[in-house]
Protein backbone atom coordinates (compact mmCIF):
# COMPACT_ATOMS: atom_id res chain seq x y z
CA UNK A 1 0.00 0.00 0.00
CA UNK A 2 1.37 3.76 -1.32
CA UNK A 3 1.11 5.54 2.07
CA UNK A 4 1.20 8.80 0.34
CA UNK A 5 -1.38 11.08 -1.79
CA UNK A 6 -0.61 11.35 -5.96
CA UNK A 7 -0.93 14.98 -5.26
CA UNK A 8 1.40 15.83 -2.71
CA UNK A 9 3.70 13.46 -4.10
CA UNK A 10 3.12 15.39 -7.02
CA UNK A 11 4.32 18.67 -5.50
CA UNK A 12 7.90 20.22 -5.31
CA UNK A 13 8.93 21.99 -1.97
CA UNK A 14 8.71 25.77 -2.06
CA UNK A 15 11.59 27.12 -4.16
CA UNK A 16 12.45 29.91 -1.77
CA UNK A 17 12.43 27.33 1.33
CA UNK A 18 14.83 24.89 -0.30
CA UNK A 19 16.96 27.62 -1.42
CA UNK A 20 17.33 28.91 2.02
CA UNK A 21 17.88 25.89 3.78
CA UNK A 22 21.31 26.71 1.82
CA UNK A 23 21.74 29.68 4.20
CA UNK A 24 21.13 27.79 7.86
CA UNK A 25 24.09 27.72 9.72
CA UNK A 26 26.01 30.64 7.48
CA UNK A 27 27.44 33.23 9.30
CA UNK A 28 27.29 37.47 8.17
CA UNK A 29 25.04 36.39 5.35
CA UNK A 30 23.14 39.78 4.30
CA UNK A 31 19.21 38.24 3.70
CA UNK A 32 17.34 39.99 0.75
CA UNK A 33 15.57 36.80 0.63
CA UNK A 34 12.22 36.69 2.94
CA UNK A 35 9.43 38.55 2.56
CA UNK A 36 8.69 39.66 5.68
CA UNK A 37 8.76 43.26 7.12
CA UNK A 38 12.00 44.27 9.05
CA UNK A 39 10.25 46.39 11.44
CA UNK A 40 8.41 45.41 14.85
CA UNK A 41 5.02 45.10 15.33
CA UNK A 42 4.42 48.68 16.30
CA UNK A 43 3.72 49.29 20.30
CA UNK A 44 0.08 50.42 20.46
CA UNK A 45 -0.96 46.87 18.79
CA UNK A 46 1.41 44.85 21.02
CA UNK A 47 0.47 46.39 23.73
CA UNK A 48 -3.46 45.27 22.83
CA UNK A 49 -1.58 42.09 22.82
CA UNK A 50 -0.10 41.76 26.28
CA UNK A 51 -3.43 43.56 27.86
CA UNK A 52 -5.39 41.16 25.88
CA UNK A 53 -3.47 38.09 27.37
CA UNK A 54 -3.17 39.15 31.20
CA UNK A 55 -7.16 39.91 31.30
CA UNK A 56 -7.94 36.17 30.22
CA UNK A 57 -9.07 36.51 26.77
CA UNK A 58 -7.45 33.21 25.77
CA UNK A 59 -10.56 31.18 24.40
CA UNK A 60 -12.02 30.32 20.99
CA UNK A 61 -13.96 33.18 19.27
CA UNK A 62 -16.90 32.37 16.73
CA UNK A 63 -15.70 29.95 13.31
CA UNK A 64 -16.16 33.11 11.64
CA UNK A 65 -14.20 35.37 14.07
CA UNK A 66 -14.45 37.94 16.69
CA UNK A 67 -17.95 40.02 15.59
CA UNK A 68 -15.62 43.28 16.57
CA UNK A 69 -13.03 42.87 14.24
CA UNK A 70 -15.68 41.48 11.48
CA UNK A 71 -17.43 45.42 11.96
CA UNK A 72 -14.04 46.96 12.28
CA UNK A 73 -13.00 45.55 8.93
CA UNK A 74 -16.75 46.63 7.57
CA UNK A 75 -16.05 50.14 8.58
CA UNK A 76 -12.34 50.16 7.53
CA UNK A 77 -13.29 49.07 3.80
CA UNK A 78 -16.35 51.49 3.94
CA UNK A 79 -14.48 54.44 4.70
CA UNK A 80 -10.96 53.57 3.04
CA UNK A 81 -12.54 52.24 -0.55
CA UNK A 82 -16.47 52.88 -0.65
CA UNK A 83 -16.71 48.96 -0.44
CA UNK A 84 -19.48 47.91 1.57
CA UNK A 85 -19.93 44.03 3.15
CA UNK A 86 -21.96 42.87 5.82
CA UNK A 87 -19.84 41.66 8.86
CA UNK A 88 -22.76 39.18 9.73
CA UNK A 89 -22.65 37.18 6.03
CA UNK A 90 -20.04 38.28 4.10
CA UNK A 91 -16.73 38.66 6.01
CA UNK A 92 -14.56 35.77 7.37
CA UNK A 93 -11.45 35.81 10.00
CA UNK A 94 -8.75 33.28 8.97
CA UNK A 95 -5.44 32.38 9.73
CA UNK A 96 -3.39 34.43 7.83
CA UNK A 97 -4.38 35.09 3.83
CA UNK A 98 -2.57 31.91 3.29
CA UNK A 99 -5.68 30.19 4.59
CA UNK A 100 -8.01 32.11 3.06
CA UNK A 101 -6.95 31.56 -0.50
CA UNK A 102 -7.30 27.61 0.20
CA UNK A 103 -10.37 28.24 1.59
CA UNK A 104 -11.50 29.79 -1.08
CA UNK A 105 -10.21 27.72 -3.45
CA UNK A 106 -11.73 24.52 -1.74
CA UNK A 107 -15.18 26.32 -1.71
CA UNK A 108 -15.74 26.69 -5.78
CA UNK A 109 -13.59 24.38 -7.23
CA UNK A 110 -14.80 20.86 -8.87
CA UNK A 111 -12.51 18.43 -10.09
CA UNK A 112 -10.64 19.60 -13.30
CA UNK A 113 -12.12 23.18 -12.78
CA UNK A 114 -8.99 25.22 -14.83
CA UNK A 115 -7.66 28.79 -12.74
CA UNK A 116 -5.78 31.41 -14.57
CA UNK A 117 -2.55 32.69 -12.10
CA UNK A 118 -0.57 35.37 -13.57
CA UNK A 119 3.09 33.99 -13.74
CA UNK A 120 5.59 34.76 -12.33
CA UNK A 121 3.23 34.50 -8.78
CA UNK A 122 3.39 33.66 -5.39
CA UNK A 123 5.07 30.38 -4.78
CA UNK A 124 1.68 29.38 -2.97
CA UNK A 125 -0.91 29.41 -5.95
CA UNK A 126 0.11 26.59 -8.16
CA UNK A 127 0.20 23.78 -5.49
CA UNK A 128 -2.88 24.88 -3.36
CA UNK A 129 -4.91 25.41 -6.79
CA UNK A 130 -3.62 21.70 -7.25
CA UNK A 131 -4.88 20.70 -4.00
CA UNK A 132 -8.07 21.63 -4.61
CA UNK A 133 -8.58 19.50 -7.56
CA UNK A 134 -8.31 22.61 -9.87
CA UNK A 135 -6.17 23.00 -12.86
CA UNK A 136 -3.81 26.08 -12.67
CA UNK A 137 -3.23 27.56 -15.62
CA UNK A 138 -0.03 30.21 -15.76
CA UNK A 139 -0.66 33.84 -17.51
CA UNK A 140 2.97 34.59 -18.50
CA UNK A 141 3.63 37.93 -17.90
CA UNK A 142 7.51 39.59 -18.46
CA UNK A 143 9.33 43.00 -17.71
CA UNK A 144 8.19 44.09 -20.92
CA UNK A 145 4.65 43.29 -20.36
CA UNK A 146 5.10 45.32 -16.90
CA UNK A 147 4.57 41.82 -15.43
CA UNK A 148 0.82 42.38 -15.68
CA UNK A 149 -1.42 40.11 -17.68
CA UNK A 150 -4.20 41.60 -20.41
CA UNK A 151 -7.88 41.43 -20.71
CA UNK A 152 -7.09 40.16 -24.15
CA UNK A 153 -3.92 37.71 -22.60
CA UNK A 154 -7.44 36.17 -20.80
CA UNK A 155 -10.24 36.67 -23.15
CA UNK A 156 -7.83 34.36 -25.73
CA UNK A 157 -6.91 32.13 -23.24
CA UNK A 158 -10.58 31.29 -21.42
CA UNK A 159 -12.35 27.93 -21.96
CA UNK A 160 -15.23 25.81 -21.11
CA UNK A 161 -13.38 24.65 -17.57
CA UNK A 162 -12.53 28.05 -16.68
CA UNK A 163 -13.42 29.06 -13.28
CA UNK A 164 -11.47 31.92 -11.53
CA UNK A 165 -8.63 33.77 -11.88
CA UNK A 166 -6.36 34.51 -9.29
CA UNK A 167 -5.19 38.27 -8.82
CA UNK A 168 -2.12 39.53 -6.92
CA UNK A 169 -1.52 43.22 -6.76
CA UNK A 170 0.72 44.75 -5.90
CA UNK A 171 2.77 41.14 -6.74
CA UNK A 172 4.84 39.02 -4.68
CA UNK A 173 7.82 38.33 -6.68
CA UNK A 174 7.71 41.61 -8.95
CA UNK A 175 5.91 44.56 -6.83
CA UNK A 176 3.53 45.48 -10.30
CA UNK A 177 0.43 46.53 -9.73
CA UNK A 178 -2.62 47.77 -11.69
CA UNK A 179 -4.21 51.60 -12.45
CA UNK A 180 -7.82 51.53 -11.99
CA UNK A 181 -8.10 51.43 -15.91
CA UNK A 182 -5.98 48.27 -15.75
CA UNK A 183 -8.25 46.69 -13.42
CA UNK A 184 -11.62 48.07 -15.28
CA UNK A 185 -10.46 46.49 -18.94
CA UNK A 186 -9.92 42.91 -17.34
CA UNK A 187 -13.13 43.35 -14.95
CA UNK A 188 -15.13 43.37 -18.59
CA UNK A 189 -13.79 40.12 -19.47
CA UNK A 190 -14.18 38.64 -15.81
CA UNK A 191 -18.00 39.95 -16.42
CA UNK A 192 -18.24 38.59 -20.57
CA UNK A 193 -16.52 35.13 -19.22
CA UNK A 194 -18.30 34.74 -15.90
CA UNK A 195 -15.53 33.96 -13.97
CA UNK A 196 -14.78 34.46 -10.33
CA UNK A 197 -11.87 36.43 -9.43
CA UNK A 198 -9.70 35.72 -6.13
CA UNK A 199 -8.25 38.91 -5.32
CA UNK A 200 -5.37 38.76 -2.93
CA UNK A 201 -4.69 42.11 -1.81
CA UNK A 202 -2.23 42.10 1.06
CA UNK A 203 0.04 44.45 0.12
CA UNK A 204 -2.59 47.19 -0.81
CA UNK A 205 -1.38 49.58 1.72
CA UNK A 206 2.33 49.66 0.67
CA UNK A 207 1.61 50.83 -2.87
CA UNK A 208 3.74 53.98 -4.01
CA UNK A 209 2.71 55.87 -6.96
CA UNK A 210 -0.91 56.00 -7.35
CA UNK A 211 -4.06 54.63 -5.06
CA UNK A 212 -4.76 51.29 -4.73
CA UNK A 213 -8.20 50.18 -6.30
CA UNK A 214 -9.72 47.43 -4.74
CA UNK A 215 -10.90 44.77 -7.57
CA UNK A 216 -13.89 44.44 -5.49
CA UNK A 217 -14.97 48.09 -6.05
CA UNK A 218 -15.16 48.05 -9.78
CA UNK A 219 -18.78 48.26 -10.87
CA UNK A 220 -20.81 44.83 -10.83
CA UNK A 221 -17.57 43.34 -9.69
CA UNK A 222 -18.30 42.41 -6.13
CA UNK A 223 -20.80 39.73 -6.49
CA UNK A 224 -17.81 37.83 -8.40
CA UNK A 225 -14.94 38.79 -6.15
CA UNK A 226 -13.41 36.93 -3.51
CA UNK A 227 -11.31 39.54 -1.81
CA UNK A 228 -8.40 38.58 0.78
CA UNK A 229 -6.82 40.66 2.73
CA UNK A 230 -5.25 40.75 5.99
CA UNK A 231 -2.41 42.32 8.64
CA UNK A 232 0.61 40.57 8.05
CA UNK A 233 2.46 42.89 5.44
CA UNK A 234 0.85 46.74 6.38
CA UNK A 235 1.21 46.40 9.98
CA UNK A 236 4.31 44.23 10.12
CA UNK A 237 2.22 41.15 12.10
CA UNK A 238 3.63 38.20 10.60
CA UNK A 239 3.82 36.59 13.48
CA UNK A 240 -0.15 37.19 14.57
CA UNK A 241 -1.18 34.61 11.35
CA UNK A 242 -3.82 36.94 10.80
CA UNK A 243 -6.06 37.50 7.41
CA UNK A 244 -9.57 38.03 6.40
CA UNK A 245 -12.01 36.82 3.51
CA UNK A 246 -14.71 39.04 2.12
CA UNK A 247 -17.50 38.04 -0.50
CA UNK A 248 -20.79 36.64 -1.77
CA UNK A 249 -22.53 35.03 1.50
CA UNK A 250 -22.70 31.91 -0.60
CA UNK A 251 -19.11 31.42 -0.74
CA UNK A 252 -18.01 32.88 2.66
CA UNK A 253 -20.51 30.17 4.16
CA UNK A 254 -18.50 27.70 2.40
CA UNK A 255 -15.21 29.18 2.81
CA UNK A 256 -16.60 28.62 6.86
CA UNK A 257 -17.88 25.63 6.49
CA UNK A 258 -14.66 24.33 5.72
CA UNK A 259 -13.31 26.47 8.09
CA UNK A 260 -15.17 25.19 11.45
CA UNK A 261 -13.84 21.67 10.81
CA UNK A 262 -10.01 22.69 10.25
CA UNK A 263 -8.67 25.72 11.47
CA UNK A 264 -11.75 26.35 13.63
CA UNK A 265 -10.69 30.00 14.73
CA UNK A 266 -7.97 32.39 14.43
CA UNK A 267 -6.34 33.33 18.05
CA UNK A 268 -8.58 35.84 19.76
CA UNK A 269 -5.43 37.60 20.92
CA UNK A 270 -4.39 38.20 17.47
CA UNK A 271 -7.95 39.16 16.34
CA UNK A 272 -8.11 41.52 19.37
CA UNK A 273 -4.65 42.88 18.28
CA UNK A 274 -6.22 43.36 13.91
CA UNK A 275 -8.93 45.73 16.29
CA UNK A 276 -6.58 48.06 17.46
CA UNK A 277 -4.12 48.16 14.07
CA UNK A 278 -7.41 49.21 12.21
CA UNK A 279 -8.58 51.46 14.85
CA UNK A 280 -5.35 53.17 15.94
CA UNK A 281 -2.71 51.70 13.23
CA UNK A 282 -2.22 54.12 9.98
CA UNK A 283 -0.05 56.14 10.95
CA UNK A 284 2.57 53.69 11.20
CA UNK A 285 1.54 52.32 8.12
CA UNK A 286 2.22 55.14 6.51
CA UNK A 287 5.44 55.74 8.23
CA UNK A 288 6.83 52.16 7.20
CA UNK A 289 5.52 53.01 3.81
CA UNK A 290 7.73 55.95 2.99
CA UNK A 291 10.85 54.39 4.23
CA UNK A 292 9.69 51.25 1.97
CA UNK A 293 9.40 53.97 -0.65
CA UNK A 294 12.76 55.30 0.14
CA UNK A 295 14.53 51.77 0.05
CA UNK A 296 12.80 51.19 -3.25
CA UNK A 297 13.85 54.07 -4.93
CA UNK A 298 17.31 53.62 -3.78
CA UNK A 299 17.89 49.71 -4.54
CA UNK A 300 16.13 49.94 -8.31
CA UNK A 301 18.90 52.69 -8.80
CA UNK A 302 21.83 51.17 -7.66
CA UNK A 303 20.50 47.93 -9.57
CA UNK A 304 20.48 50.16 -12.82
CA UNK A 305 23.62 51.57 -12.15
CA UNK A 306 25.06 48.22 -11.16
CA UNK A 307 23.81 47.10 -15.45
CA UNK A 308 21.11 44.84 -14.09
CA UNK A 309 17.58 45.94 -15.98
CA UNK A 310 15.35 46.41 -13.02
CA UNK A 311 11.80 47.72 -13.46
CA UNK A 312 10.57 49.99 -11.12
CA UNK A 313 7.98 48.59 -8.27
CA UNK A 314 4.52 50.10 -7.72
CA UNK A 315 4.05 48.26 -4.47
CA UNK A 316 5.08 45.86 -1.82
CA UNK A 317 8.57 45.30 -0.74
CA UNK A 318 10.24 43.23 -3.91
CA UNK A 319 12.46 43.97 -7.10
CA UNK A 320 12.79 41.78 -9.95
CA UNK A 321 15.74 42.84 -11.65
CA UNK A 322 16.80 40.51 -14.72
CA UNK A 323 20.67 39.12 -14.61
CA UNK A 324 20.30 37.52 -18.41
CA UNK A 325 23.33 39.79 -19.02
CA UNK A 326 25.97 37.50 -17.14
CA UNK A 327 24.48 34.18 -18.64
CA UNK A 328 23.93 32.43 -15.15
CA UNK A 329 20.92 30.85 -14.92
CA UNK A 330 18.46 32.42 -12.10
CA UNK A 331 19.40 29.46 -9.43
CA UNK A 332 23.36 29.62 -10.66
CA UNK A 333 23.39 33.00 -10.01
CA UNK A 334 21.83 33.34 -6.65
CA UNK A 335 23.50 30.00 -5.51
CA UNK A 336 27.24 31.89 -6.45
CA UNK A 337 26.11 35.07 -5.03
CA UNK A 338 25.49 33.35 -1.82
CA UNK A 339 28.76 31.72 -1.50
CA UNK A 340 31.13 34.47 -2.59
CA UNK A 341 29.60 37.35 -1.35
CA UNK A 342 27.34 36.24 1.17
CA UNK A 343 24.45 37.60 -0.06
CA UNK A 344 21.00 35.63 -0.30
CA UNK A 345 18.48 36.56 -2.86
CA UNK A 346 16.21 34.31 -4.34
CA UNK A 347 16.11 32.32 -7.75
CA UNK A 348 12.76 34.05 -10.08
CA UNK A 349 12.44 30.23 -10.99
CA UNK A 350 10.94 29.86 -7.38
CA UNK A 351 8.25 31.75 -8.92
CA UNK A 352 7.56 29.69 -11.62
CA UNK A 353 8.71 29.67 -15.59
CA UNK A 354 8.88 32.65 -16.23
CA UNK A 355 10.84 34.10 -13.12
CA UNK A 356 14.12 32.57 -15.48
CA UNK A 357 16.58 35.30 -15.59
CA UNK A 358 15.57 36.82 -12.61
CA UNK A 359 15.67 37.11 -9.35
CA UNK A 360 13.42 38.72 -6.26
CA UNK A 361 14.89 40.76 -3.75
CA UNK A 362 13.29 42.41 -0.57
CA UNK A 363 14.14 45.59 0.31
CA UNK A 364 12.34 44.80 3.56
CA UNK A 365 16.05 44.99 5.01
CA UNK A 366 17.59 47.84 6.74
CA UNK A 367 18.58 50.21 4.60
CA UNK A 368 23.05 49.95 5.72
CA UNK A 369 22.20 46.26 4.77
CA UNK A 370 20.41 47.10 1.11
CA UNK A 371 23.87 49.36 0.49
CA UNK A 372 26.48 46.53 1.60
CA UNK A 373 24.76 43.57 -0.35
CA UNK A 374 24.61 46.24 -3.45
CA UNK A 375 28.61 47.07 -2.89
CA UNK A 376 29.04 43.27 -2.63
CA UNK A 377 26.89 42.82 -5.50
CA UNK A 378 29.39 45.21 -7.86
CA UNK A 379 32.09 42.89 -6.68
CA UNK A 380 30.10 39.85 -7.44
CA UNK A 381 29.37 40.81 -10.96
CA UNK A 382 33.19 41.99 -11.35
CA UNK A 383 33.90 38.37 -10.41
CA UNK A 384 31.10 37.39 -13.11
CA UNK A 385 33.05 39.24 -16.06
CA UNK A 386 36.45 38.07 -15.19
CA UNK A 387 35.28 34.33 -15.68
Amino acid sequence: MKKLSKRVENIAPSGIRAFFDLVLGMKDVISLGVGEPDFTTPWNIREKAIYSLEQGFTTYTSNKGLLELRQRIALFLKHRHSLSYDPEQEILITVGVSEALDLALRAILNPGDAVFIPEPSYVSYWPVTYLAGGKPIYLPTSKETGFKITAQQISDKVKHNTKALILNYPSNPTGASYTKKELTDIAKVVLKKNLLVISDEVYDELTYDYSHTPFASLKAMKKNTIYLNGFSKSYAMTGFRLGFACGPKEVIAAMTKIHQYTMLCAPIISQLSGCEALKNGLKSVDQMKNEYKRRRDFIVDGLNNLGLDCFKPQGAFYVFPSIKKTGLSSLEFAQKLLRQEKVAVVPGTAFGPSGEGYIRISYAASFENIKEALSRLKDFLKSCQRS
